[in-house]
């Protein structure tokens, strides 16, 4: 069930209304009412798979309880290995299998070895990637003595599966998100408008930024051999902000579907694309991932006081990995990793920690050219990140440094000027709003009562029925 879709349009006016019915009967109502409704979204997907998601709630559970009652360090050590095997044996079994078995193969054909190994046909469960950090970092807590279990298990399953935030994130921390299931919400009229606010500007962002600019991209990267360095360039740009705005879309969409229950989501996007360098960049881009993989595998390697560059090279590494079961993501980890280093040995990284132009309209010559060179740095990335493989994406580079830049001319071919032109001023549009807002938590926090703010719903909402692209996957979904 896509956020974008007419079933989810109808699916959340009704959960919607059946949560606060049941509001004086009590929190057990209240999460019985998202606990369900959270199976049946899921399930909306493939329901065979509810068995996945279920394990690991009863497994991470039972084993936080087993974990805080024991004493014994060792035994404690053996029930957290317990779930960490687990949770990643499925996920890896799910996502990694085929392609540890494909560059197998690859290897020992290398080596002058013949194998016939069939690919499995295996279909990855929507969102497990993100559940089963969701779980992890419940247990680990648990180990670390930063949460104690709890011992409401409809709570719990409700934490681990509660569909807003299910599918693609941002992946929540139990000590942030769990305590909220624990007691009775009370509606707010302010929280939930502001939730409908965001929800609006997240639909905006994925139907009518970033599913239009998806035909674009696929037109230039499905012909990237005949095409000048120019269009190239205009499908790399395209792509950047077509999945800020597909990934941050989704994000802003169940952060604010959240606040419609009473629930406070942590922000997983701050306006990335005006980051001044590349450690700021990740400060801001996919928060909620960044901060799990520094605080439960950079932290314990060592963090910056132990081998500090052998650890930013295994994170990024692993970001890369976990994002897909191919050797371009490892690679735009590995990149990503080259371009923080410097600032790491500089001591530059944690250079930027306030908004740019704070408190201005207009940045810096100095920020604009820190923000370009940061957003280009970022692009180079990106390149890898959609390309088909590794040779495909050296290609497209190499393409957009030859001599005749123009050669193909200026525009993707295939392409309705009209349509061509609309895309790119709302594109202008989004940009100059995000900008505008760049100190709110949202592009859309506004104050309520003003007039002028629903003449803004109201042109969003009819662009978004108008303009909106055609039902795309959000891109995150494949992760």
């Amino acid at each position: 069930m896509y956020f974008n879709s007419f079933d989810f349009a109808i699916f959340l006016p009704i959960v919607f209304a059946i949560y606060w019915m049941v509001q004086n009967r009590g929190i057990r109502w209240q999460n019985s009412v998202l606990f369900g409704s959270s199976l049946i979204f899921y399930a909306f997907w493939d329901w065979r798979f509810l068995s996945l998601i279920l394990i690991s709630i009863i497994w991470d559970y039972f084993l936080a309880q087993a974990i805080h009652r024991e004493k014994i360090k060792i035994r404690r050590k053996v029930f957290l290995w317990l779930s960490i095997l687990v949770n990643i044996g499925m996920l890896g079994f799910f996502k990694y299998s085929n392609f540890f078995i494909e560059n197998f193969i690859t290897a020992f054909q290398f080596l002058g070895c013949e194998f016939n190994f069939d690919s499995l046909s295996l279909v990855l469960p929507v969102g497990i990637s993100f559940y089963t950090f969701q779980t992890l970092s419940y247990t680990i807590d648990v180990y670390r003595n930063k949460i104690a279990p709890t011992k409401n298990i409809l709570a719990f399953a409700s934490y681990v599966c509660f569909f807003p935030q299910l599918v693609a994130g941002p992946i929540e921390r139990a000590t942030n998100l769990l305590p909220q299931f624990l007691k009775i919400q009370k509606f707010n009229y302010n929280k939930a408008v502001d939730g409908l606010r965001q929800i609006l500007w997240g639909l905006f962002k994925k139907v009518v930024i970033a599913d239009n600019l998806a035909e674009y991209v696929n037109i230039v990267f499905a012909q990237s051999d005949q095409l000048s360095g120019f269009i190239l360039c205009l499908g790399v740009f395209f792509f950047a902000i077509q999945i800020y705005c597909d990934f941050s879309g989704y994000s802003d969409i169940a952060i604010g579907t959240a606040r419609l229950f009473g629930f406070n989501l942590k922000q997983n996007f701050a306006f990335p694309y005006f980051s001044r360098n590349i450690g700021e960049f990740w400060r801001r881009w996919h928060i909620s991932l960044s901060t799990w993989f520094r605080d439960y595998l950079y932290i314990p390697l060592g963090g910056s006081k132990k081998n500090t560059i052998r650890n930013v090279f295994i994170i990024f590494i692993v970001s890369g990995f976990w994002h897909g079961a191919n050797w371009t993501f490892i690679f735009w980890g590995l990149i990503n990793a080259v371009f923080f280093i410097p600032l790491l040995i500089s001591r530059k990284n944690r250079r930027f920690l306030d908004t740019v132009a704070q408190g201005k309209l207009v940045p810096s010559f100095k920020e604009i050219i820190s923000m370009l060179s940061t957003f280009s740095i970022v692009c180079i990335g990106w390149v890898f990140f959609r390309a088909e493989d590794l040779t495909h994406a050296i290609t497209i580079i190499q393409n957009i440094l030859v001599f005749n830049f123009f050669h193909s001319g200026i525009v993707p071919p295939n392409v309705n000027i009209f349509t061509y032109a609309l895309s790119l001023t709302f594109l202008f549009l989004f940009m100059s709003v995000e900008w505008i807002q760049r100190e709110k938590k949202h592009a859309l926090e506004l104050r309520n009562g003003n007039i002028s703010n629903w003449l803004i719903y109201l042109f969003l909402s009819i662009s978004i029925f108008l303009f909106g692209g055609g039902e795309y996957d959000f891109i995150y979904f494949q992760f």
